[in-house]
């Protein structure tokens, strides 16, 4: 990727985004992303009410961070729907880029996730689970700027 100079003049003013927690997923997801495989992204939206955030918006940017708390690259948001889980479709999942080939292999290792002490912990719902009504964001973006140091 070519570097955008607003961009990196701008990076203060961008908010910040992290996929899943850190640790060797988080690692996972951003090397996805820096390889561009990873295009899309699925979030809760109960988890978007309890942080007070808004929903994504087509054309906003976000600073992509990584496990150690750096900046690693800026994306920006190219489509968002909200849909119960049970829709979700193959193609989505595949441009996830996390390797799943099918909608049931995705959505086992989402709900493993989501059902997760540290996520449970973060929404402050102990049972909290998903079905087929759960809503989900389902975003897509593109990579604008990779940060990383070049050698």
């Amino acid at each position: 990727m070519t570097t955008d100079a607003a961009s990196l003049r701008n990076l203060a003013s961008i908010p910040r985004v992290e996929f899943a927690f850190p640790g060797p997923l988080r690692d996972q997801l951003v090397a996805a992303i820096l390889n561009a495989s990873k295009t899309s992204t699925t979030g809760l939206v109960i988890d978007y009410e309890h942080e007070g955030e808004p929903l994504p918006e087509v054309g906003s940017r976000s600073l992509v961070i990584d496990s150690d708390e750096r900046p690693v690259a800026v994306i920006e948001v190219t489509d968002v729907r909200v849909i119960p889980l049970g829709q979700v479709d193959l193609a989505h999942v595949v441009d996830e880029g996390e390797g799943h080939t099918s909608v049931a292999e995705w959505r086992a290792a989402h709900e493993q996730f989501w059902h997760s002490e540290e996520m449970r912990a973060a929404l402050e719902e102990p049972e909290f689970t998903v079905d087929d009504a759960t809503l989900v964001v389902l975003e897509r973006f593109r990579l604008v700027t990779d940060l990383r140091p070049t050698c």
